[in-house]
């Protein structure tokens, strides 16, 4: 049988290198913006700063305060004060919660972004925005949400401790590793999406042993960019939908919560063809064991309960995700999903290929 794909290609502008922040002002200027707001997050405030210093007077309202899952009475009011401003631009410096913000006002507003990110996350590169209002996330795709332009700088990824470079790198893997099951997924993205693993399983365990190995930091945030560029050009699965409940609901921290995910759903999905490319990417002979034994090389959150999740929310959670089951290689059902839950509790080490009926 001939393969059946959809490829849709979004453009971001990309500027990518060691002291790349220092062009952000050209690229600013590039854009004709004369009217900024500078959105950042709290560990982000020394590069708002220079950003701050760099763009002057074009710098006219600023957002110190942001969150995880981006609740909707702070995008609202992110918005109003876009619209106080009368910005031409929004420029966010930061992880997720600054991209995630800048996103829900770009999609308020249709403000174009430039994005600074100083993590793994790989949202930047996506077209798909997220919002929670009374404990339930939300989630969306809209070409106006993508950042115009990209600034990669390794150096600003340096001043992240080894436990979170390791969450973040998980939270990448799971945009790659998901691709392997998506429908419909094209050549070219399969491609990019086996690069990005080969590239984050090399750079991340030299990051967590030195966080300031450059050439290191320079690799991960390379694999960052092809993942954030694959979740931008595939569907979302079970994998994403999970964590989307988890962090909507009882409110899990994004990035450890992909981590403590990813092996386990990776096994129950194990009958996907290609993700006997995710293993051979991974340098393993089964994607889910491989995937649990570099979380653990590089100490990435293991396990739901260490983020605050028990046992007695499983049913629930069962039950919301299989009552609008995403699409993927096997039926989501809530034993299923309920299996899921219980094998990620603890973080113990999936059942080998082997072992599994």
């Amino acid at each position: 049988m001939t393969d059946r794909f959809v490829h849709e290609h979004g453009a971001s502008r990309v500027v990518f290198g060691v002291g790349a922040l220092d062009r952000a002002g050209d690229e600013v200027a590039r854009l004709g913006a004369r009217r900024v707001l500078l959105i950042a997050d709290r560990h982000s405030a020394a590069y708002a700063d220079t950003l701050a210093g760099l763009l002057g007077d074009r710098v006219r309202g600023r957002i110190r305060e942001t969150a995880t899952h981006v609740p909707g009475a702070l995008a609202d009011a992110a918005a109003e004060k876009a619209a106080a401003h009368d910005a031409d631009l929004l420029l966010c410096v930061g992880g997720g919660s600054a991209t995630g913000l800048a996103k829900a006002v770009a999609l308020r507003t249709r403000l174009p972004i430039v994005a600074v990110p100083t993590t793994y996350a790989g949202s930047e590169m996506t077209p798909i925005w997220g919002s929670t209002r009374d404990g339930r996330k939300e989630t969306g795709r809209d070409p106006a949400v993508r950042p115009v332009t990209v600034i990669y700088d390794p150096a600003l990824t340096t001043a992240l401790p080894a436990t979170l470079s390791a969450a973040s790198g998980m939270n990448a893997l799971a945009h790659l590793v998901e691709a392997a099951y998506a429908p419909r997924l094209s050549p070219l993205t399969a491609a990019v999406a086996d690069q990005g693993i080969r590239i984050l399983a090399e750079a991340l365990p030299r990051v967590v042993t030195d966080p300031e190995d450059m050439a290191a930091r320079s690799g991960a945030l390379q694999g960052a960019w092809l993942a954030g560029w694959v979740l931008g050009t595939t569907t979302m699965g079970l994998h994403h939908k999970l964590c989307h409940v988890l962090g909507g609901f009882f409110g899990l921290p994004h990035a450890a919560t992909h981590s403590a995910l990813l092996p386990y759903v990776t096994a129950f999905n194990r009958g996907a063809p290609r993700l006997g490319r995710v293993a051979r990417a991974l340098g393993a002979t089964d994607a889910a064991t491989g995937l649990w034994d570099l979380r653990a090389t590089i100490g990435a959150p293991a396990g739901l309960a260490e983020l605050g999740f028990g046992a007695a929310e499983i049913d629930k959670v069962a039950g919301l995700v299989a009552a609008e089951p995403p699409a993927g290689p096997r039926p989501v059902e809530p034993a299923g999903v309920r299996a899921i839950l219980r094998a990620a509790l603890d973080g113990a080490r999936p059942a080998t290929a082997e072992d599994t009926p």
